[in-house]
């Protein structure tokens, strides 16, 4: 057991730090784009995860959740943040419609990783099967899985995740300033329904068929 626990941490390390981290340093790339060089300015326009990792967030809650899903069985969501990236949405040139971009640079960095993973998977398939071949496999796996899974749930519109930023950037002005009112409100919201696995009911059929897509069209 305690070994079967670590090889799991092992296989998944760097699949979440690059999935959390990789996601902010696109939303402070695509707002630098729009005109905002705060997070430029900061040193977060980096590929580098050292400079986007929370001990907290990017470390030691995924830890717990794999941890707990080992031990005590279950699969539970592989939930997780990085610092986030600071962006003034004043500085962009057009706030609004520039929003939606700067909140959609975050899942579709996911996407494009899940992607990067599977084409990993379908080498690693190609190989003779060993020592080498193996770890690769179960390393994209997790890759893609825990990409999927963070691109659907921060597409979910709930503020402060990307999904509800998007939804402000596309609601007419009245309504989208009513909604970012409630955005105190979205992180209790939001752990309320982790807890009560109300999340996961949500998020499972999504990342479901996410994943089938992307092993029908790599033939996985």
């Amino acid at each position: 057991m305690e070994f079967n626990l670590v090889q799991t941490i092992a296989i998944y390390a760097l699949p979440v730090i690059f999935a959390i981290t990789l996601h902010e340093a696109a939303h402070g790339y695509v707002a630098r784009h729009f005109g905002d060089n705060t997070a430029f300015m900061l040193g977060r326009v980096s590929l580098n995860p050292l400079r986007h990792i929370d001990m907290v967030g990017t470390i030691a809650v995924p830890l717990l959740i794999l941890t707990v899903s080992k031990l005590f069985g279950g699969a539970g969501i592989l939930f997780g943040w990085a610092k986030p990236v600071p962006v003034d949405f004043h500085a962009l040139r057009r706030p609004k419609r520039d929003m939606l971009w700067v909140a959609a640079a975050g899942p579709a960095a996911n996407l494009v990783m899940a992607i990067g993973w599977a084409l990993l998977m379908k080498a690693a398939q190609m190989l003779p099967q060993g020592m080498f071949s193996l770890p690769m496999m179960l390393m994209a796996e997790a890759g893609i899985t825990v990409n999927i899974v963070l691109m659907v749930l921060n597409l979910l519109p709930i503020l402060p995740l990307d999904g509800g930023r998007i939804a402000v950037s596309l609601l007419p002005d009245r309504l989208a300033l009513g909604y970012a009112r409630l955005e105190p409100f979205g992180f209790p919201i939001l752990l309320l329904l982790l807890f009560t696995n109300v999340l996961g009911v949500i998020m499972l059929p999504m990342v479901q068929a996410s994943i089938g897509l992307i092993e029908a069209v790599f033939h996985l």
